[in-house]
């Protein structure tokens, strides 16, 4: 079964990350001029926390903060939710949607980030796999293969 690391084979390893010192409106051009729906925090090569359009929304708009003084640190997610880089496909699914979240980081038992997996990238490898398996049903009908 596929895991979270054919997804990051797949879609690729590059994760954008900032800094939790860095102001809230530092974050948010990053994310606009990478077209991103979140950022890791990283301090000192460690996740320290997520920081997300929802965040944007809810803890620096919904607070009335200035994003030119606020920083990332203030308002990213701290609670750091994340997947093995083995973990099974369907497991990082349901665990999305159980928790209601969009970016997962992958992240090693040592602390390694292995890359950011959202909710299109899976969608995405779903409808991939989905193609090839179709295209073998359809190669073996017709007696092609």
């Amino acid at each position: 079964m596929p895991c979270a690391i054919d997804i990051l084979k797949t879609k690729g390893s590059t994760v954008h990350w900032i800094a939790p010192t860095a102001t809230v409106l530092d974050a948010i051009q990053k994310m606009n001029m990478h077209k991103l729906g979140a950022l890791v925090v990283m301090d000192q090569g460690r996740v320290v926390g997520m920081f997300t359009e929802r965040d944007v929304l809810t803890r620096v708009m919904g607070r009335m903060l200035d994003p030119k003084e606020a920083k990332v640190s203030d308002v990213m997610s701290s609670d750091i939710i994340y997947v093995a880089p083995m973990t099974d496909i369907d497991e990082i699914s349901a665990f999305m949607q159980q928790r209601r979240i969009r970016h997962l980081p992958v992240i090693s038992e040592e602390g390694d980030l292995f890359g950011l997996i959202s909710i299109g990238d899976l969608n995405a490898f779903h409808a991939s796999n989905q193609e090839m398996t179709i295209h073998y049903l359809s190669e073996y009908i017709y007696g092609r293969a």
